[in-house]
């Protein structure tokens, strides 16, 4: 998952793409960048590690243009080193391009295949790279339908922004995997994707970029062709349950909202009578958990302190470091939990080794039961589209029942929300989802990965 964000027809654009950059960091904590462009001149910077450590207040303050491309990452196709950050900046004969993706192409091995053997040199391993070869080669000389035909040949998920001289580009691949957005500041447009990076710059949401639409924007206002429209959706339903942001819109929908929604679902599938309270896991079980004490009437605790110094674990790349941040991100309260019999409200159990050592604590707590209620259905089979879900033999459902999972993490019960009350809660058409984590069901038959091209 990574976040992505766009400004054309601002004089301070590049500082504030560092503000979207700032509200999105969520999706991404491996690296950013920006790029600024003035006229001709196009200026970077790009680094790994959290916005706040790749800007400080010098750089900020030297960005100058009115066009600026931003991007965080982590990776989910290319390696985690300084040569894949984002946004990646090409020259060619018809100008200049620079790219930040958010998703996954998945035909990536046989369009590598085919652009190296007639010639190509790659300078990155990812799949975005792609997206700029494609546009070099079109030959026509009218550059949106040269656009238009690069992406034509895409499959898989993206949402991608570019600018290409002196326009900002948008586009969302048929599906609609992943969300993008359009807004207004002070005449300038701006893509991002999520509402709350909006929101934090003052910006006004106009609507999101369609499924299969490419939007040209430049001084004059938006020229959009709906180029690739499929007659299903396939919108990724963990941004719901984990990525996105609680105070984002996303697909039409509040996040929060959604999450507190699945909360109640989960109450009337599931109950907890028996326990003295709930709690949340933090943060991206707190809503779901205030949505199951309102539906069910047991009282909310907050039972683990999160140290908000510690980024997000689920989407760390490497173990090593996933598992220490668990051991340092939460902290239970002892007083609270010794003699009780708690209610755990979690948003997804992906390998089940997290969760186990959050019980152990709990256990070591004083904690007399231990029942853990969940969001989202067991997660069985791996994600194709951007989300760094493990091969399907590290995912635990994959290879075990709820009884051993409910054993293997520690619990005295586990239970997880239905796969249709997860699309219930909602509220829009069942099949506008990709759920082929949950059911096999993929939109697009996954295909083999190019060795040395996806390094997972």
């Amino acid at each position: 998952m990574c976040g992505i964000f766009g400004v054309i027809g601002h004089k301070q654009a590049g500082q504030l793409t560092y503000l979207g950059l700032y509200a999105l960091q969520h999706r991404g904590e491996e690296s950013a960048g920006i790029v600024v462009f003035k006229g001709k001149d196009i200026s970077s910077h790009k680094g790994m590690g959290l916005v706040s450590e790749v800007f400080d207040e010098k750089i900020i303050n030297s960005f100058s243009g009115d066009i600026a491309l931003g991007h965080v990452r982590y990776s989910t196709t290319g390696s985690s080193i300084e040569k894949n950050i984002q946004p990646f900046v090409v020259y060619f004969r018809k100008g200049y391009t620079a790219i930040a993706h958010n998703g996954n192409i998945t035909n990536i091995a046989y369009l590598h295949s085919r652009i190296e053997k007639e010639g190509s040199i790659f300078q990155t391993t990812m799949d975005s790279e792609i997206i700029a070869h494609l546009i070099a080669r079109e030959k026509g000389k009218d550059m949106e339908k040269n656009v238009i035909q690069a992406f034509s040949q895409l499959e898989g998920a993206y949402s991608v922004i570019m600018v290409m001289n002196n326009t900002l580009i948008g586009a969302r691949d048929p599906y609609g995997f992943r969300p993008l957005c359009i807004g207004r500041l002070d005449g300038a447009y701006i893509l991002s994707s999520e509402t709350c990076a909006l929101d934090l710059i003052g910006a006004d949401y106009l609507r999101e970029v369609e499924p299969g639409e490419l939007v040209f924007i430049t001084n004059r206002g938006i020229n959009s062709f709906r180029a690739f429209v499929k007659s299903r959706r396939a919108f990724c339903i963990f941004e719901y349950i984990y990525f996105a942001r609680p105070d984002s819109n996303v697909f039409g929908k509040s996040v929060y909202l959604i999450r507190k929604n699945l909360g109640e679902k989960l109450a009337k599938e599931a109950s907890l009578n028996d326990c003295d309270f709930i709690m949340p896991i933090p943060d991206s079980g707190n809503y779901a958990a205030l949505g199951f004490s309102q539906a069910s009437g047991l009282k909310l605790e907050l039972g683990i302190v999160r140290n908000h110094y510690i980024g997000r674990t689920f989407i760390q790349p490497m173990p090593w470091v996933r598992d220490f941040k668990v051991r340092i991100k939460l902290n239970p309260i002892r007083d609270l939990i010794k003699g009780k019999k708690v209610g755990i409200i979690e948003d997804s159990i992906v390998r089940g080794t997290t969760s186990k050592a959050r019980v152990s604590t709990l256990r070591k707590m004083g904690a007399k039961e231990i029942h853990m209620r969940v969001s989202s259905p067991p997660i069985k089979y791996p994600c194709f589209f951007g989300i760094d879900f493990p091969q399907q033999n590290e995912l635990i459902a994959s290879s075990k029942n709820l009884d051993e999972i409910q054993k293997f993490i520690g619990l005295n019960s586990l239970y997880y929300l239905s796969k249709d009350g997860m699309l219930e809660a909602t509220s829009l058409p069942k099949d506008n989802f990709c759920t082929a984590c949950f059911d096999n069901n993929y939109p697009i038959k996954p295909k083999k990965f190019y060795k040395g091209i996806l390094e997972r």
